[in-house]
C-alpha cells in the first residue's frame, strides 16, 4: 500500500473515495510500479453507518447525512491507517484511520453520525478505541447529535426522495427535457461514479437525478470490456458489500451499480494504453467531489453531454483541458461543436500542444507533413507602399537602406483568406466582396506605418494544384506575419481595437488581419495540425464568430455592389481620346494612383468619372528602362503617391492614349519632387507655357542641377550633358574574349582570352580534393558566401557565390541551395551534398566573369515579344560556338544594377564582333528585326552619332521587309521609349 509509519503495523495513504458514513477507499500516496498506484478499501472498525438506498429500495435515516459529513471531511485528505485482523470469511478489510491526528471514528460517533457495531466485531486487542468509541456514543445521544436527533421528524425528512433514475431506472430519465431546463445553467453534482477519464455518473442536487454525462468535447482512452455479466455483478457485490454487515444478505443494487453491471458484456477486451491511468486522473479531482455540470447537449442515443469543472483551491478547474493538455484524452469535433467557441479553441490548442510535446497517448505520434515553416526573429517596422489584395500587401522596411533591391518586402497576412482579386489578363474578374476587402486596407494602411512579425513561410505552387516534386520550379515560398497599425485611429468605428487585446501576446497596435476578419472580408483559415499558424489566431477566430453573428460582409449572404469601371489602358488611343472632352474640363478631377509605371507614368482610378487611364507627367520625363537611376524614381514615387488620395488635372492626350497633365498630393506638384530629387527633366519641347506650374518645375530642376543630384551628377554649367553611364575614358578598350552566358534583353557574360588569372584559378580547383562529402552542422554556407559547386552540365568543380539558402540549420543532404558561378556567369541550383568549403587564397580572388551588354542598342527582354528568340539569337552565334570576339568598350556602366548573382559592379557596354566576322553581333541582331537602335539625343556625341548611322542602314532592311519586331509596321513613340507592343496573335506572355 503506502509507506509504512514506522514498524508498528501504521500506513499513510489518500482517501479516494467515500462510499458511505464507515467506509473510506484509500490510494497510496507513492508507488514504484507503472500506471495507477494501488489502493484497498477500509470500514472502519467497530462502527456502522445508516446504509444509503439501494435498486428498489430507501435510504436508512441520516444515511445522506453521515455520507456527506465523512465526505467532506476525509476526500483528497492524507491520512494515516492501521489495519485490524479480521475472519478469513469477511471479505473486507477493517481499521482505524487518523486524519491530522484525529481518529476518523471517533469525530463520526461523537457527531452522531456513526454507531458501535453490536456484532462482526474485528479480533484482536482494539479495547481502548472500542471503549472511546461506546464513551462517544453516550454522549451523542444525551445531546441529540446526528442520527440520535430528538427533533420530531427529522428521522423521516433525511430520507432522500430519489426519482426513478436515482433508484435502478435510469431509463426514465428525460434527457431532453433536462437539456431543456438547463442548457448552459451551472447544476451542482457530487460524483459519485468515473467510468472513464471522459465520463462519469453523478448525482444532480438537489433532485439526486442520477446520470451519467460525457464530457463535451473529448474522449478518453477506452476502458475495455469486463469478463462476463455475471462475474461483474459479483464484483460490483462483492465490493458494495464492505458498506454493510457481512453476516446481512444482500440488499438490492443501487442505481450505480446497476449501470455498472448493465455496462459489462459477454467478452473481453483490454483497456486502451492509458486508459487506467486517465480513469485515476479523472478519479483523484472530482470522484466524491462537489462539481458544477454544465450541459451542452445530447446525443442521437439520449446521453448526456456536458462541461464538468471542479474545485482546486481558489480556482475552477475544466476537467476536459486538464486530461487534454496531459495528453490523457483527445480533442472530439462532434460534440465540441456543442460548446462556445472560446472552449472549443482552447481544447484544441491543447491537444495540439500535447502533441507536440508526444504526451502519454500522443506518445508515437507522428505529425502529417506540413508545407509551412516558422519564421523566427525577422521583425519590423515599415510604412506600407501597395495593397496588394485583402491579405497582401508591400511595405517599405525601415531598416533597409532607400532604394536597394530588398527594401520592399511582400507579407501575406497570417492565417486568414480574403476574397480573389483575379487576373484581368485571364479575364478572371474580381471574387465576391474583394473589391471592398482592397479598398479597406488602402484607406486604412497606404503611406502608414506598422509593425510587422513574421511568423511563418509556406511553399505554394503557382497555381493551386498538388505540390511539386522537389527541385521543380513551379514553386515559391511566400511569407505570413501578423501586421499592426502603429496610429490606430479610426473614423470607421472599428470595433476591434477592444478585442485585439484577446491576443495569446501583447500587440503593438490595431491587428490588421483580426481587422479584415472582424469586418466579414476574411475568413479565418483552418489550420492541419503542426501546421504553422498566426500568433493571435484566437483572436481571429473570436473576430471572425463576431462578424458571423452580425452578418457582415461575406456572412451576410448578399453579394458586393457591381463595380462600372471601365480600363481605358486596355482600350484603343482613339477611345481614350473620346473621353478627352469629359476629363478635359479645367478642373481638377480626384483619383487614385492605382500603379506607378514609370517615373513620371502610371494608371490612375477616376472613381466619380467610373473610369481608369494611364496619366503622365506633362513635360517631365524620368530616365527610361535600363538607364541609371530609373529604378530609384519609380521607388520614389511608390513611395509617396501609389495608391493614394490624389488630384489631377488634364491637359490634352497623346497618341498612345496617355493622359497629360498634373497631378498634386496633398497639395504637393508630384513632378517637381521627381526634378527636386534629380530623377526628371524638364522636355522643353513640349512648350512650358502649356504646363501648370511651370516656374516651380523649373527652380525644382535649377535646385537638382546645382546640388548636382542623381542625373546632374555630371552637370557643367552652360553646357548639357548626358543622363548615362559616364566614359571612363576616351581611348576605348577593346578586349579579345570568349562568351560563357547569354541571359536575354542583350546581356551576357564574358571571360577575357589569355588571362593568366583564369589559368591560375583553374590550376588551383584541379589541384583540391574534393572526395568527401561535407558534414552537416560542420559546413553552414550563408548568402554571399563564396564555395566550391559542381556543375550539373559536366560535374565540373567550380567557384560560385550562395544566392539563396535555406533558412536556419541544414538538416539534410538534399537541402538546395541557389549558386552563381562567379568565373562564368551561370546560375542554377544544387543541393548540399554538391557543395564545398573553399579556401581563402582561392576565394578572394575576383571572379572572372565580366557582365556586358550590346551598345546602340535595345534588346527585347525575355518577358516582351521577341525576346526569347533574341536571346536565342544571341546564344547561337556567341555561346554555343568556340568563336572569339572582340569587345570594343563604349562605356562602363557603374551604377551596380544587379542582375542575378552579378551583385555590384561595372557593365561593360560594348560593341562585339566575332574575330571572323564582318559585321558586329550588334548589327546582326538589329538587321535580324531582334534589336532596335536606341534614341537619338541632342547632345549625342559624334561618335555616337557615327555609330547610330552605321546601325540605322541594317534597322531600315529589318524594317522593310517586316521582320521581328516589325512584323506589325513601326514601333517608335514620340513620346516616350516605350516595349515593343504585345503581338496580336500567338505572342507569349
Amino acid at each position: 500500500m503506502a509507506t509504512a509509519k514506522g514498524s508498528t503495523g501504521w500506513y499513510s495513504g489518500k482517501v479516494k473515495a467515500v462510499p458511505s458514513g464507515d467506509t473510506l477507499v484509500l490510494t497510496a500516496k507513492s508507488s514504484n510500479r507503472p500506471g495507477p498506484p494501488p489502493e484497498r478499501t477500509i470500514s472502519l472498525s467497530y462502527l456502522v453507518a445508516p446504509r444509503l438506498a439501494r435498486r428498489g429500495g430507501v435510504d436508512e435515516p441520516f444515511a445522506w447525512e453521515s455520507r456527506e459529513f465523512l465526505r467532506k471531511l476525509c476526500i483528497g485528505k492524507d491520512v494515516t491507517f492501521k489495519i485490524d485482523p479480521t475472519a478469513p470469511n469477511v471479505g473486507r478489510e477493517f481499521g482505524i484511520v487518523f486524519i491530522d491526528d484525529r481518529n476518523v471514528g471517533t469525530i463520526m460517533v461523537s457527531e452522531g453520525w456513526a454507531k458501535v457495531r453490536e456484532q462482526g466485531q474485528p479480533k484482536g486487542d482494539a479495547s481502548p478505541f472500542l471503549a472511546e468509541y461506546q464513551v462517544h456514543e453516550e454522549q451523542a445521544k444525551q445531546k441529540g447529535l446526528g442520527r440520535w436527533s430528538k427533533t420530531p421528524g427529522a428521522a423521516e425528512a433525511s430520507i432522500r426522495n430519489l426519482p426513478p433514475s436515482a433508484i435502478g431506472d435510469p431509463s426514465n430519465l428525460d434527457a431532453m427535457g433536462l437539456l431543456a431546463a438547463n442548457k448552459g445553467r451551472p447544476m451542482q453534482g457530487i460524483v459519485e461514479q468515473v467510468r472513464d477519464g471522459s465520463t462519469v455518473r453523478v448525482y444532480l442536487l438537489p433532485d439526486f437525478q442520477f446520470v451519467q454525462v460525457f464530457v463535451a468535447g473529448i474522449q478518453g482512452p477506452s476502458m475495455g470490456r469486463r469478463a462476463t455479466l455475471e462475474t461483474a455483478a459479483e464484483k460490483v457485490l462483492n465490493s458494495d458489500e464492505q458498506n454493510g454487515d457481512a453476516s446481512e444478505p444482500r440488499a438490492p443494487l443501487t442505481s450505480a451499480q446497476r449501470l455498472a453491471v448493465s455496462a459489462a458484456t459477454s467478452s473481453e477486451v483490454a483497456p486502451d494504453p492509458f486508459a487506467l491511468e486517465a480513469k485515476y486522473f479523472t478519479e483523484q479531482r472530482v470522484l466524491n467531489r462537489d462539481v458544477r455540470i454544465v450541459l451542452e447537449g445530447v446525443d442521437k442515443f439520449s446521453n448526456l453531454i456536458g462541461s464538468v469543472y471542479y474545485q482546486d483551491g481558489e480556482s475552477a478547474k475544466d476537467l476536459a483541458l486538464e486530461l487534454v493538455e496531459n495528453g490523457l484524452a483527445k480533442y472530439v469535433e462532434w460534440s465540441a461543436n456543442m460548446m462556445e467557441d472560446d472552449a472549443k479553441r482552447r481544447l484544441k490548442n491543447a491537444e495540439l500542444q500535447a502533441k507536440k510535446n508526444r504526451l502519454r497517448i500522443w506518445t508515437n505520434y507522428v505529425p502529417p507533413p506540413t508545407n509551412s515553416k516558422a519564421i523566427h526573429d525577422q521583425n519590423f517596422t515599415g510604412k506600407v507602399v501597395e495593397i496588394v489584395s485583402g491579405d497582401c500587401i508591400i511595405v517599405a522596411d525601415d531598416s533597409v537602406p532607400y532604394g536597394s533591391p530588398l527594401a520592399e518586402r511582400r507579407v501575406n497576412l497570417s492565417s486568414i483568406r480574403c476574397p480573389k482579386m483575379g487576373n484581368p489578363r485571364r479575364d478572371e474578374k474580381p471574387e465576391n466582396y474583394a473589391r471592398e476587402a482592397k479598398d479597406l486596407l488602402r484607406r486604412r494602411l497606404i503611406g502608414q506605418q506598422v509593425n510587422v512579425q513574421m511568423e511563418y513561410s509556406r511553399k505554394v505552387t503557382m497555381g493551386d494544384g498538388a505540390m511539386p516534386a522537389s527541385g521543380s520550379g513551379d514553386s515559391r515560398i511566400m511569407d505570413f506575419g501578423s501586421v499592426f497599425q502603429l496610429s490606430s485611429s479610426d473614423g470607421d468605428g472599428d470595433e476591434v481595437s477592444a478585442a485585439s487585446s484577446t491576443g495569446s501576446n501583447q500587440q503593438p497596435g490595431l491587428n490588421v488581419g483580426e481587422l479584415m476578419v472582424s469586418r466579414g472580408f476574411a475568413t479565418v483559415i483552418r489550420h492541419r495540425d503542426f501546421e504553422e499558424r498566426s500568433n493571435y489566431y484566437d483572436a481571429l477566430l473570436a473576430a471572425e464568430s463576431r462578424a458571423i453573428a452580425q452578418k457582415k460582409g461575406m456572412h451576410s449572404g448578399k453579394e458586393s455592389p457591381v463595380s462600372h469601371i471601365l480600363d481605358l489602358t486596355t482600350q484603343s488611343s482613339k477611345k481614350a481620346k473620346e473621353y478627352l472632352p469629359f476629363l478635359h474640363r479645367g478642373r481638377k478631377i480626384a483619383a487614385v494612383v492605382e500603379y506607378v509605371l514609370s517615373g513620371h507614368r502610371f494608371k490612375v482610378l477616376c472613381p466619380k468619372e467610373t473610369c481608369s487611364i494611364a496619366f503622365s507627367f506633362s513635360g517631365v520625363r524620368c530616365p527610361g528602362r535600363d538607364e541609371p537611376y530609373s529604378d530609384e524614381a519609380i521607388a520614389l514615387m511608390r513611395r509617396r503617391i501609389m495608391q493614394r488620395d490624389v488630384e489631377i488635372e488634364i491637359e490634352t492626350v497623346d497618341r498612345t492614349g496617355t493622359f497629360l497633365g498634373t497631378l498634386w498630393e496633398a497639395k504637393t506638384n508630384m513632378a517637381t519632387v521627381l526634378l527636386e530629387a534629380g530623377l526628371a527633366r524638364l522636355q522643353t519641347s513640349f512648350g512650358l507655357d502649356r504646363i501648370r506650374d511651370a516656374h516651380l518645375l523649373e527652380q525644382a530642376e535649377q535646385s537638382a542641377k546645382k546640388k548636382k543630384l542623381k542625373i546632374w551628377e555630371n552637370y557643367v554649367e552652360g553646357e548639357e550633358v548626358s543622363n548615362g553611364p559616364a566614359v571612363e575614358s576616351k581611348q576605348k578598350e577593346v578586349l579579345k574574349v570568349v562568351v560563357s552566358e547569354v541571359l536575354g534583353g542583350g546581356k551576357f557574360y564574358v571571360q577575357a582570352v589569355g588571362d593568366q588569372k583564369v589559368a591560375s584559378i583553374q590550376q588551383q580547383l584541379a589541384s583540391l580534393n574534393l572526395q568527401e562529402a561535407p558534414v552537416i552542422g560542420a559546413f553552414n554556407p550563408k548568402k554571399g558566401d563564396i564555395v566550391l559547386a559542381q556543375f550539373s552540365a559536366d560535374n565540373s568543380w567550380n567557384r560560385a557565390m550562395i544566392v539563396t539558402a535555406p533558412r536556419g540549420a541544414v538538416e539534410s543532404m538534399k537541402d538546395r541551395f541557389e549558386v552563381f558561378y562567379i568565373d562564368y556567369g551561370n546560375q542554377e541550383e544544387v543541393m548540399y551534398s554538391q557543395l564545398r568549403p573553399l579556401d581563402p587564397s582561392v576565394s578572394l580572388a575576383p571572379g572572372l566573369a565580366q557582365l556586358c551588354s550590346l551598345a546602340y542598342i535595345k534588346v527585347p527582354s525575355l518577358e516582351e515579344d521577341y525576346g526569347p528568340e533574341a536571346a536565342e539569337y544571341l546564344s547561337d552565334h556567341t555561346l554555343n560556338t568556340s568563336k572569339e570576339f572582340m569587345a570594343k568598350v563604349e562605356e562602363r556602366d557603374t551604377s551596380g544594377g544587379k542582375v542575378k548573382g552579378q551583385g555590384t559592379g561595372s557593365v561593360l557596354i560594348v560593341t562585339l564582333v566575332a574575330v571572323d566576322s564582318e559585321i558586329s553581333v550588334n548589327a546582326a541582331m538589329v538587321q535580324e528585326g531582334l534589336a532596335r537602335i536606341e534614341k537619338r539625343k541632342k547632345w549625342d556625341s559624334k561618335e555616337r552619332q557615327v555609330a547610330l548611322d552605321n546601325l540605322e542602314k541594317f534597322q531600315d532592311e529589318a524594317r522593310s521587309a517586316r521582320r521581328g519586331i516589325w512584323v506589325y509596321g513601326d514601333i517608335q513613340s514620340d513620346d516616350e521609349d516605350m516595349a515593343p507592343p504585345v503581338r496580336k496573335t500567338g505572342g507569349r506572355r
